[in-house]
């Protein structure tokens, strides 16, 4: 797209560092204009920002034609969130951009569209440390996936046998926790699909744009993923009560 066609178009960003892999797309619309690929979470920090200039040097577009950025906000690596939300506020912060927050386990769902025999049903896991997975199972609809519960901190292996055995699994978690994954016995989508993708991001936070669906950069947080309420009871109840 050359600057003349750029017209009064407005442009937007969707900013993906909540795991290993991630990405920065540009677009305007419904259309991704162009990709940015970031590798590793460590480099986020010092690949992020060059990777949005050369996308927005690239296709002629300057700071004040962006009017909507769209990250992902987690759960994933605590350090690749911290580096996507702030850039997503000091854009908003200079630039007066409204924000999209969207979650990560959704942005790897809607990957499972493009296996083979997509299936009706996903689990998606993210490590959690402690061997423990952030978990969320998605229902097809449609050409994407609908989130049916909350994300929760669980035992994969608890988790992924509550599941149908038409359920398929992917992300991150998968490879962090092979036994358990391979425990469970259920169908394990191509490797190629655990991470999350920027321009999947980008189409989910033009969605949720189109419905409102803004966060105020002052209150854009990771989301907070807590553990199963009784979970929680049990380790209150027997705090202190060993030794």
């Amino acid at each position: 797209m050359d600057n003349e066609a750029h017209g009064n178009a407005d442009f937007s960003l969707a900013l993906e560092t909540s795991c290993a892999r991630g990405g920065v797309a540009l677009g305007t619309g419904i259309e991704v204009l162009g990709v940015r690929k970031l590798e590793g979470p460590r480099k986020h920090a010092t690949d992020l920002l060059p990777a949005i200039d050369d996308l927005c040097r690239e296709h002629l577009v300057k700071p004040d034609m962006i009017r909507q950025v769209y990250v992902s906000i987690g759960p994933g690596s605590f350090t690749g969130l911290r580096i996507g939300i702030a850039v997503a506020r000091a854009l908003a912060l200079a630039t007066r951009v409204k924000i999209v927050g969207v979650p990560t386990l959704e942005v790897i769902a809607q990957n499972a569209a493009q296996a083979t025999a997509p299936p009706g049903q996903v689990a998606v896991i993210l490590d959690a440390k402690r061997r423990r997975v952030y978990a969320n199972v998605f229902q097809r609809r449609g050409t994407g996936y609908v989130s049916q519960f909350e994300t929760a901190e669980v035992p994969p292996l608890e988790f992924l046998r509550r599941q149908s055995r038409d359920c398929a699994v992917l992300g991150e978690g998968v490879r962090q926790h092979e036994e358990a994954v391979a425990a469970a016995g259920l169908t394990i989508l191509p490797e190629s699909l655990y991470s999350p993708r920027a321009e999947i991001l980008y189409q989910l936070g033009v969605e949720r744009a189109a419905e409102g669906r803004f966060t105020d950069p002052r209150l854009l947080v990771p989301l907070y993923v807590r553990r199963p309420e009784a979970e929680e009871r049990w380790e209150q109840r027997h705090a202190g009560q060993s030794g």
